[in-house]
């Protein structure tokens, strides 16, 4: 780019960073007005939450709430540094930062023409989904897992016509730390050349996905 004088100047463009979804637990004070007061602090700085589950935890004082939310790096860090600033707030986990199992319940209620039940019975079956109700024109299914596993059933019984679904949004956990493995490892000594990871060896219990 030429300035004045014809001199060529440089013009450094900020990059920002690729957008991604995080998972963010956040443990919170069971006190009313809590939950308006975290989703008032993300329509006042115009962050968008994708889905919000809340829940009492093991102590009835203490809920925990799992968001999820869109954005860069930027965005993420601001969203957690805000939480923070919350005198409600005890705790703030990206949980996409670590190993964490996630998992989301879909109630979808489908058209069940008689020459189509068959066939969706048979696609719930394929997704482990159970009928919670039946009626003469439609089935209610239940199922529970993965964002993708939600999506892929939606997409394989829209053609029979979806009525309704009903999504819970994400709840997830992190994977339990698997100092079980490096006590082993530690009284056993390194790992001989060429062994089995005792981590991938089915024979080590708990470590199974």
């Amino acid at each position: 780019m030429q300035g004045a004088g014809g001199q060529e100047r440089t013009v450094a463009v900020a990059e920002t960073g690729s957008i991604e979804k995080h998972t963010i637990a956040v443990l919170v004070e069971n006190k009313f007005g809590v939950l308006s007061r975290v989703a008032g602090l993300f329509s006042a700085r115009g962050y968008n939450i994708e889905s919000l589950s809340v829940g009492e935890t093991l102590d009835p004082s203490v809920s925990r709430m799992t968001l999820v939310v869109r954005g860069d790096a930027f965005v993420i860090e601001q969203v957690i540094k805000q939480l923070h600033k919350l005198i409600d707030v005890i705790k703030v986990t990206d949980l996409s930062e670590e190993n964490h199992v996630e998992r989301e319940m879909l109630l979808l209620k489908v058209n069940a023409e008689p020459a189509n039940r068959a066939e969706i019975l048979r696609l719930g079956d394929i997704f482990r989904a159970k009928v919670v109700d039946v009626t003469p024109t439609t089935y209610t299914l239940e199922l529970t897992g993965e964002e993708s596993k939600i999506e892929g059933i939606i997409e394989l019984l829209r053609p029979f016509g979806i009525q309704e679904i009903v999504r819970t949004g994400k709840v997830a956990i992190a994977r339990g730390p698997k100092t079980r493995l490096r006590k082993i490892e530690e009284r056993l000594g390194k790992p001989r050349e060429g062994a089995r990871p005792a981590a991938d060896d089915p024979r080590v219990v708990g470590f199974a996905d």
